[in-house]
């Protein structure tokens, strides 16, 4: 099949479910995420057979209402970028559903009560909406399914928002989830509906019933969720199915660019184009179906002559995506280090591949190696993180003096995306590289700010990035000054978002703090009054770093992954007394200058 016709095919019908319609009824159709019309099991279902149908999408308190305590604008939970998103991706649902005769009507409160308020007033039979893992969903639908049980209403929440059912596949794995992309795979397959057609389109649905006492609005603008008139500056990356069916089209129709798309190769430093789909944040809330992007993928791969293959191509990417979903979904407190089984393959498989022996310092190696060849199997890494307010805060500010770090955060809270190279970096600055503070601390910055942030791959790649679990090569460190240079000598990517730095000569623009004087007069830039100081020295920090994790995998592999917060208090104070006094004092001495 052509790429052209994947993306503007007629509409066909899916295979019948194997439950029926209930004939001369109602039904709802509970939006969450899968804010699309292509592929969208759940509404299918809905639709057939009914007399009326009630799209319902709940604005939820705890995720929208504002916030004044929080570090930025927005909810409890999420920044405005994240919610204008939203919004706009709802509006453009809504248009999409009137031209079909039917419109989203918009509630709010809590998502259950809300819920089963409607299922009592409108007196339906069915109620339809895609599954989702993540355990805040699980345990509202665990509510709304023992309120339908007693009331004989018939329960559809079908799997479309993967490309595979993360229980099916760790009941294949003997009722725990692979804890390797490679495992991952080969349990998974092909996915089954691969060889059916999608439905990508519909031609019409039921009417909207009567909503009786219900409160119903339209789709909410910022300022009616009582944000006020807000300024800032907003991400480029506009909401909704329309703009994901478009940015996807303009992706998948090169197909060279699709073919020999290899991650992690990539340039993090281009910001007008980016290097990559920008497709994550419509994946996220679903406007865009990931079966249906990774069958347009297979599309173009049956068209060209080679291709690259998991774990580095476009379609390997989304199969990581379903590897994080399926770990995250099977572990139980998954987004904390404390209470988390997860287990790893031993290590000597990472530390002692051919190449990568050479990485692990001289000091280190005899405590890695004795810990490498006797540890069978490895818990997610127990680590006595710092804990560190204004280190936390000059990183989140983009105030940490390394101007490729705060030109990332910049573009974090004022676009809500960058580059995964660039994620990658100020993560592991902020943990195993520079700062050693919590990847949860991290984690709960992103989980904000991000607009495409995902409860099960934000985790994941925290745990990975910080070396707590998955991937273990902690001397494998993003330099927060030649990373960046490597892709960027002259410094656009800072001189953009970084203004204050624009100019900065390109020999010094990676280190402001080694210009002399004159050189930064003349830029207008004095580092300790226009921009702060380094918050620490990478070269002395980042060995600070590998010798406080080289003894925390040793005590780990000691006690078995079994350490209680006494063991970690115990390690926390031998590592600070441990600790190389200088950076230490240089640190005080900024602290006094309020990093300046």
């Amino acid at each position: 099949m052509q790429l052209l016709l994947c993306l503007s095919k007629p509409a066909q019908h899916v295979k019948k479910n194997p439950l029926m319609a209930a004939s001369g009824s109602g039904s709802i159709m509970w939006f969450r995420k899968g804010l699309r019309i292509h592929d969208n099991p759940a509404l299918e279902y809905a639709s057939k057979g009914s007399d009326f149908l009630y799209p319902v999408f709940v604005i939820d308190p705890h995720y929208m209402e504002p916030d004044p305590k929080a570090f930025s604008p927005g909810s409890r939970l999420a920044g405005l970028n994240r919610i204008r998103f939203l919004l706009e991706s709802l509006k453009d649902l809504d248009t999409s559903l009137k031209k079909l005769g039917s419109r989203l009507l918009i509630s709010k409160g809590e998502p259950d009560k809300v819920l089963i308020q409607c299922l009592k007033e409108w007196g339906v039979k069915k109620l339809c909406f895609e599954h989702d893992t993540e355990p805040y969903y699980q345990a509202l639908d665990i509510k709304v399914k023992e309120y339908t049980s007693a009331a004989g209403i018939e329960v559809f929440s079908p799997v479309s928002h993967t490309l595979f059912n993360p229980a099916d596949i760790i009941q294949r794995n003997g009722g725990k989830p692979p804890l390797t992309y490679q495992s991952f795979l080969k349990l998974a397959g092909q996915p089954s509906w691969l060889s059916s057609p999608l439905l990508t389109s519909i031609s019409s649905l039921p009417p909207v019933g009567d909503v009786g006492s219900c409160e119903i609005s339209e789709v909410p603008t910022i300022k009616d969720l009582g944000y006020g008139d807000i300024e800032q500056e907003w991400t480029p990356f506009r909401g909704g199915e329309s703009e994901a069916l478009k940015r996807l089209k303009e992706s998948v129709s090169d197909k060279k660019w699709v073919a020999n798309f290899e991650k992690p190769k990539g340039n993090p430093s281009l910001f007008v184009k980016p290097a990559t789909t920008v497709l994550s944040p419509y994946l996220k809330f679903g406007c865009l179906s990931s079966r249906y992007f990774y069958q347009c993928l297979q599309d173009v791969y049956k068209n060209v002559q080679k291709h690259t293959s998991p774990p580095v191509s476009l379609a390997g990417q989304l199969l990581w995506r379903d590897f994080f979903y399926t770990v995250a979904f099977g572990t139980p407190n998954f987004d904390r280090m404390k209470g988390n089984k997860l287990c790893k393959q031993g290590a000597r498989s990472f530390f002692f591949k051919k190449g990568y022996r050479s990485l692990i310092s001289s000091s280190f190696h005899n405590i890695i190696q004795d810990f490498a060849l006797r540890m069978p199997s490895l818990n997610v890494v127990m680590i006595p993180w710092n804990d560190d307010d204004e280190l936390l805060a000059a990183w989140r500010e983009a105030r940490t003096g390394y101007p490729w770090i705060d030109a990332i955060m910049v573009q974090l809270r004022t676009w809500g995306w960058m580059h995964h190279l660039a994620r990658h970096s100020v993560a592991c600055f902020l943990t195993r590289g520079d700062m050693f503070l919590h990847w949860e601390r991290g984690r709960d910055v992103f989980e904000r700010l991000l607009i495409d942030s995902d409860w099960a791959i934000n985790n994941g790649n925290w745990l990975w990035l910080s070396c707590s679990s998955f991937f273990y090569q902690y001397n494998r460190i993003y330099s927060p000054i030649s990373f960046g240079k490597k892709y960027d000598p002259n410094g656009n990517y800072i001189r953009h978002f970084l203004p204050v730095l624009k100019d900065m000569p390109k020999e010094y623009i990676y280190e402001p703090w080694t210009a002399p004087s004159g050189i930064q007069r003349k830029a207008k830039c004095i580092v300790g009054r226009d921009y702060p100081k380094p918050v620490v020295y990478h070269d002395s920090a980042s060995k600070e770093c590998k010798r406080k994790l080289a003894e925390a995998y040793a005590l780990n592999q000691k006690l078995n992954g079994q350490l209680s917060q006494e063991d970690l208090d115990n390690l926390r104070r031998k590592l600070a007394q441990d600790e190389d006094p200088e950076p230490k004092i240089r640190r005080q001495r900024r602290k006094v200058g309020h990093l300046t």
